[in-house]
């Protein structure tokens, strides 16, 4: 392969260990990706971001068509993005906590923009978080629901699930995923005290 290819190839697997090594990622639940030629490698079904190696990738064509090791069957999810966005050329899927947390409240639709208030610095990176509806992983259901929000940030919070991250590379995706966990995390830590929510609506410009 070419050398572009293997630099790629060996921010995945860095990013994969770090997520690992950070407590972002459990099992072989999480999935990671990157655009390259016509199509993009994804970690393959079963693979553990902790132990990543080159013959853990498949690669799956824009129209869909798998070749070698069998891609995780999340893999529309990631399809969905590259097809609607040209921009994007990675995608990063975890369940880290204080996101998935904030997944699973009941109005997370409503609250999805305080997550990003507290600090300036989640909204440098990001517009928005786009919140999509719950559907079993690796349902049709949920692929059609995504495939409905495609495009519309960079940044998606899937109900009762987890995040999904758009990138320009890896690292870009990587950057941002950490900066959203971190924004979580504060406001989950902070949900309730007013004060917290008076001084960034005055400092912050927030409604």
């Amino acid at each position: 392969m070419d050398a572009i290819w293997k630099e790629k190839l060996t921010d995945a697997i860095w990013i994969g260990k770090a997520l690992f090594d950070r407590g972002k990622v459990t099992g072989s639940t999480s999935n990671l990706s990157f655009r390259h030629g016509d199509g993009m490698y994804i970690t393959a079904s079963g693979s553990c971001f902790g132990r990543l190696t080159p013959e853990h990738f498949a690669y799956v064509g824009l129209d869909g068509a798998a070749e070698g090791r069998r891609p995780s069957k999340e893999f529309p999810l990631h399809l969905a993005l590259y097809r609607r966005d040209p921009a994007c050329q990675a995608v990063l899927h975890t369940h880290s906590l204080y996101s998935t947390l904030w997944s699973c409240q009941e109005d997370v639709g409503e609250r999805a923009g305080r997550l990003g208030a507290y600090t300036p610095y989640l909204n440098m990176l990001a517009d928005g978080l786009t919140v999509v509806p719950y559907a079993p992983p690796g349902s049709g259901a949920l692929f059609q629901l995504f495939e409905e929000r495609a495009g519309e940030g960079r940044a998606y919070l899937l109900q009762n699930h987890g995040l999904l991250m758009a990138g320009k590379s890896l690292l870009d995706a990587f950057y941002l995923l950490e900066e959203l966990e971190m924004s979580a995390r504060v406001s989950w830590l902070l949900r309730g005290t007013e004060s917290a929510v008076a001084y960034s609506e005055r400092h912050l410009g927030r409604e």
